[in-house]
């Protein structure tokens, strides 16, 4: 069992409940569960459709989203016994989560999860606190855009301090904004959108540099399985992909063509994959083919080359990571599960920044729901595959 397969499974222990009943929610139960544990700031557009419930106390994640008002489906998924209980956990807390704000690298000798000298295993795995269970401030919102700020000190495996700030924007999309940035019509067919604009600022007094680590703006999101979801990353040129996280997938859990990898996300067998920069489309997506539901992310990509690895490992090369990656939760050796659920990901570039210096990432996020005519219309021209033939 690798490292990280045994944080996961002593987390398992920790989080494993007996059903998931995210499937049976709709948004408006959701919005009802949230308000009773959390703090949450609703984003609306489109009258009220278009809906998204954001949690200041959970590091400005956006839990979940709608885009048929409050009886629409509910988006996110979210493990609700744990927010529920109102207790932290060591070393880490999965509260879910549509879109959620991280910081890499995870493992390597520039990792902010390990403390200098210890060895890379569940034991000595914590997540900075700042991104687990610290709020984050709220400095502006109205009706549809909510703006957060957080001051943090992290130190890494080197024992180099990061004095920073992380600005982040989440706005809720207009019928016009997404038609606009996806060059599509979304006549007859319901819809959200919104992105998470991410700002990481060095307010210390020295220079990064790779000798000592660098960081870099990583978004995760987890999302509802089914039997009827196919995950979609599209790539070009000739295809590196990562899939040895949790060891070899198994060839029939895959489906490569020679434009996508496609898998089954169904929260039953757990892998993890990810695309280098030389693969990148900014695009990655899945689709629903029981519920007609096509979620897409799209996210800032201008050709960089130096992301941060975050393998539990020594690493020869601790700046050649992946720009997206996307999981498969699945039962462990033990049969406990932390979902099920599958997560869409992407992360910044990375680069040595002086005293005030800053790097940005966009995150964008997409669900449409209608005909699936009028839905590959859309997964043809921005994915660039026919749903018919998934």
């Amino acid at each position: 069992m690798t490292n990280y397969q045994k944080l996961v499974c002593f987390t398992g222990l920790l989080f494993a409940f007996a059903a998931n009943l995210q499937a049976q929610n709709t948004f408006g139960e959701d919005l009802s569960f949230l308000k009773e544990h959390q703090e949450v700031i609703t984003l609306t557009e489109n009258h009220g459709k278009s809906q998204l419930l954001v949690s200041p106390s959970l590091q400005g994640r956006v839990m979940t989203s709608t885009s048929n008002g409050l009886k629409g489906n509910s988006y996110g998924w979210m493990h609700y016994d744990l927010l529920a209980s109102g207790k932290f956990e060591e070393h880490i807390n999965p509260f879910g989560g549509e879109e959620r704000f991280w910081i890499g690298p995870e493992g390597g000798q520039y990792s902010i999860f390990f403390k200098k000298g210890t060895e890379f295993s569940f034991e000595n795995w914590f997540t900075p606190k700042e991104l687990d269970t610290e709020s984050f401030d709220v400095i502006a919102k109205n009706e549809s855009t909510v703006t957060f700020q957080k001051k943090m000190n992290l130190v890494n495996y080197q024992d180099f301090k990061f004095d920073i700030e992380v600005n982040r924007k989440v706005s809720v999309f207009s019928q016009k904004e997404i038609e606009k940035d996806l060059n599509i019509d979304l006549k007859q067919i319901d819809f959200v959108g919104y992105q998470s604009t991410n700002e990481i600022v060095n307010t210390g007094t020295q220079a990064w540099s790779k000798e000592t680590g660098l960081l870099s703006i990583w978004i995760l999101g987890m999302f509802i399985p089914s039997e009827n979801t196919t995950v979609i990353l599209p790539y070009k040129n000739k295809l590196a992909l990562n899939s040895s996280y949790f060891g070899t997938v198994p060839p029939e859990r895959l489906n490569i063509t020679d434009k996508h990898v496609l898998y089954k996300g169904n929260g039953a067998y757990r892998f993890k994959l990810g695309l280098p920069p030389q693969n990148i489309i900014p695009y990655i997506g899945s689709y629903d083919s029981k519920k007609n539901i096509l979620t897409i992310v799209k996210y800032s990509f201008k050709g960089d080359t130096t992301y941060v690895n975050s393998v539990w490992a020594e690493q020869e090369h601790p700046y050649e990571g992946d720009v997206v990656n996307s999981y498969n939760d699945g039962p462990l050796e033990n049969g406990n599960q932390l979902g099920p659920f599958y997560e869409l990901e992407s992360s910044s570039s990375t680069r040595e920044l002086k005293p005030q210096e800053a790097i940005q990432h966009l995150h964008k996020t997409y669900h449409f729901e209608g005909d699936k005519a009028d839905l590959n219309r859309i997964s043809k021209h921005v994915l660039n595959i026919d749903l018919n033939e998934l």
